[in-house]
This record gives structure tokens, sequence and C-alpha cells, in this order.
């Protein structure tokens, strides 16, 4: 007879970010009884959520919209912004380009239909937004014109976000217990019911009719990274939460759930080359700007592709393949006030210096001559009769080069100069657990499993390859809430029927 402790719940959740509190508040405020599991300490709360800058990407079709989501919103900021629009199409059609059309359609749909009715559900619940004027916005006559279809960000940041929904989800009696780090899934032929976990050391159970599984991807998990990812996976970066070591997958996988996705992609940016795993200001994401280089001294990516918002999440794997996985970011005056906030950081592996033949010189690990060269014939390649735009693809490129800038190509000629060394950070991963437009979590013969849900970075088919800047954090957000209200139904069919039986036995 097992001693352990036994806690009695109707959903019990793995995990504690944002998909995970979006499916708390919605299961407890639809009428049922939540208990978090979260594997981290209070202090650490969070997942991967804490560590974004809090931006999230919906559909919206322009300000009047916008003053629902924050209406704080003053008249003078209305005047001095140009928001635009995005609309649930373009945002359906980001989905599909970034990732080569193998987005899951139902998925992509459902996460772009719900997009705006779950900010405003999350704004109803004392989530707080506000435009992101410094990252998303550059000001040209006086107006400040957004770019690449991100408008908001949560007060606070991704910090803030978090604190927000456990604040939430505390008021409406949604119980969290810290370091809580489940192991397995109790199930049987009915389905769920529970989940074991270490807490604090000791084995414990939670008696649950439902589960949702919502405790990121494997990012964390060196050994996971290089079985899935590939060689030099091991060798990359990890940013992001330490605590997202791929169990909650693996538990659903156990019991025979259905993985899907891209489980060999990643979302993988480029940022300091030196700082340790699992810190603050890692990215470094104004490359559009500048040039990337390679220990060769050659640039091998076009820079300018595209806005950074569809094109960050894809290019640390292209510094992964690099030899001695690095590269530098190369500036020169013309576009260094253009440069983000993360440049700026005390912790960050640059040089500086007045000539390009100075500049060579101090890239460690670069051949000096083959980077000069480099610079010349980038230089002599700009088609400088195309005016530089930075809000918009400008279309100022290079001409004749092996590896073309398409947009913001800018001369590297005007001292002092500044470079940068990066390497691939790994965000998240992309491959998961299958769900149905239920959150559903479905089974090796694509039948839900009964009361098993699943949101956020472990649910995969939504991404590959890349996703657009953003994306994350709304699709945690909208599965999430869905997983809540499914499971939270599911536990109220299960009562009603077991009232049923009861009363015709009676």
């Amino acid at each position: 007879m097992s001693d352990r402790f036994v806690y009695e719940t109707d959903v019990v959740i793995v995990g504690a970010g944002n998909a995970a509190m979006c499916a708390a508040i919605s299961a407890q405020e639809n009428g049922t009884k939540v208990m978090v599991l979260e594997k981290a300490p209070e202090t650490e709360k969070g997942g991967n959520t804490t560590f974004t800058h809090g931006s999230i990407r919906f559909a919206y079709n322009g300000v009047e919209d916008l003053k629902q989501i924050m209406p704080d919103l003053t008249t003078e900021e209305i005047d001095s912004a140009d928001f635009g629009t995005y609309t649930e199409e373009e945002f359906f059609d980001d989905m599909c380009r970034v990732t080569n059309y193998r987005t899951d359609p139902e998925l992509a749909s459902l996460l772009t239909n719900k997009s705006f009715e779950t900010m405003q559900w999350l704004q109803s619940h004392k989530v707080r937004f506000i435009p992101i004027y410094g990252r998303q916005a550059f000001k040209i006559n006086g107006v400040f014109k957004f770019w690449g279809g991100m408008i908001v960000e949560t007060v606070g940041g991704g910090p803030g976000l978090v604190d927000s929904l456990h604040e939430e989800a505390k008021r409406l009696g949604v119980k969290v217990l810290f370091n809580a780090i489940a192991t397995d899934l109790i199930h049987d032929d009915e389905g769920m019911q529970g989940v074991i976990f270490k807490h604090e050391g000791k084995t414990t159970e939670v008696r649950a009719k439902s589960v949702i599984l919502a405790s990121g991807g494997f990012h964390a998990n060196q050994e996971m990274r290089t079985r899935y990812l590939g060689t030099k996976w091991d060798l990359a970066h990890a940013r992001g939460s330490r605590y997202n070591t791929g169990e909650g997958i693996q538990m659903a996988l156990n019991i025979g759930a259905m993985p899907f996705g891209n489980w060999s992609g990643a979302h993988a940016v480029g940022g300091d080359r030196y700082l340790p795993d699992f810190s603050e200001g890692f990215q470094k994401l104004s490359y559009p700007f500048g040039i990337m280089v390679n220990a060769e001294g050659k640039r091998f990516v076009d820079e300018g592709a595209d806005f950074r918002n569809y094109t960050y999440a894809k290019y640390g794997k292209l510094i992964l393949e690099q030899p001695d996985q690095f590269a530098w970011q190369i500036f020169d005056q013309k576009v260094s006030h253009l440069l983000r906030e993360e440049y700026k950081f005390r912790q960050v592996t640059k040089v500086k210096a007045n000539t390009l033949e100075e500049l060579a010189e101090k890239l460690d690990g670069v051949d000096a001559d083959a980077f000069l060269q480099e610079i010349k014939a980038y230089n002599a390649a700009i088609r400088s009769d195309i005016p530089f735009n930075p809000n918009i693809k400008d279309g100022r490129c290079t001409e004749g080069l092996s590896v073309r800038k398409s947009n913001w190509a800018n001369t590297i000629d005007e001292g002092p100069f500044e470079a940068y060394a990066v390497t691939c950070g790994i965000t998240f991963t992309f491959g998961g657990l299958r769900i149905n437009n239920q959150s559903e979590v479905q089974d090796l013969m694509l039948q839900s499993i009964p009361g098993l849900y699943a949101a956020g970075e472990l649910v995969g088919g939504l991404f590959y390859f890349n996703y657009p800047g953003g994306a994350g954090l709304m699709a945690g957000s909208v599965f999430g809430k869905i997983a809540g209200e499914n499971a939270a139904h599911f536990v109220k069919s299960q009562d009603e029927q077991s009232l049923r039986s009861s009363l015709s036995e009676n």
C-alpha cells in the first residue's frame, strides 16, 4: 500500500508559463477546481514566457480594435503613430509563408482567427498591453511607423505577463505548487486519472479527471536536442528557462500520444558568443542593418531577406552551421543608432575600430584578408540609387554577389566601426504532441486521449523551420484558453455521467 500524499482536484496543469496559466484561468472560470504543478521554484516561475519581451502577434483591423486591447491609449499616442492593420488573412499568410507552407492549416487557422478575441480575454483578466515603440517602430517625420505585423507587448515584458496571469489565477482560486516535477501520467482505459510528481523531493500524486500539459519543449535538454535536432545542437547556447527539458512530451509519448510537427527544427537566434546559458540579453537582432561574416571572412546569409520578425528564429541555425559555430555582425556609423537595446548591455562581446583594417585585426578567429576583400566586394555591389528606409522592405539590395542582400544594404565605410561576436542560441523546439482543434491530445490512432489536453511549446505542427515573431505567445494563449475550456467541459460531462449512473443504480 502506497503511503504517498495524494491531492485531489478536477483539472491538473503541468507547467506555469503563459499557456499553462491561460489554461488554468480558463478552466477555473468555467467552474472547475484547478491545480498547477510548476517544476521551477517560485522565483523562477513561468518557463520561457519569463524570458520574452512580452511581444505578442494578433490580428486587428485598425486603431479601434487596438483601443479595446489598450484602453489607456491616448489621443496623442494615436495621432503620433501609424499602427496600420494586420488582418486574420495576413496573419495566416505569414504563418504559411515563414513555415514553407507546412504549418497545420487547421491549427494555424484557429490561431489566427481566435487571436483578437483571446487578446480581449487576456485584457479582461487584467493583463495590460502597450505599443512596442522601442523595437517595432521607427519615427519618421514625427510619426511612429510600425512594421512586421507586431504592435503590442505586455506591461513588464515576459515577467510582467507571468506575474499578471499568476495573480489572476490566485484571485480565482487556482492552487499552484512550486518545485513540483511531474514524472508520470496516471491513466487507464477510461482516460486520465491524474499525475505523479515529486514535490520538494517527495513522490506525490494528484488525482484529477483531466490533465493539461503545458510544460514547454526540450530546448534545455542537450541529449534530446542532439537526438532529435542532430549534430552540433548540443553545442548551441540554451536561452530561456533551464526547466524546459521535455518531460511533459515524454510522459504523453509513454502512454501512446502521437508525436507531430518539426522534430528536427527549433527557434534558434543569433546572440552573444560567450554569454552563459539561460542568461538575459543574449539576442543580437539588428543584423538586417549590417552584415554577418564567418571565420572565413565571408557573408553566408541574406541579412535583409525580410523584416527581423520573420528571419531571426531561423538564422541561429545558420550560424551553428558555420566553422566553429560563430559569426561577427558588422555595423558602421550610418546605422549604429538603429541598434537595439541589447547591443548596449554591459556583458557583450564587442570590438570597435576607426578603420576597417584595424577592425579586421580585432575580429577574433576571422581571416582578416578575406574579410577586407568581402567588405570591398559588398560595398561595390550595393544599389545606392535606391533610398534606405528601415520601416519597409526598401529593395536597397546588392547585385552580382553569390550571397545577395535583398533590403537595407548600406555601404560599410564610415567609422568608427562596431562588430559583435555571435553564436546560436536555441529558444524552443518545434516538435511536440499532436492535438485537434479542441486542444485534445491525439493517440497513435488519431483518437483523442480522454481527458488529456496540451498547449504551448509542446504542441507540434504550428511552426516549421521558422516562425513569425510573437506568434509563440499568441499560440500559448489561444490554445491554453481552449484547453482550459474543454478540460472543464470534460470534467463536467464526467460528473454528469457519474451522477446518471448513480441515479440509475438507485
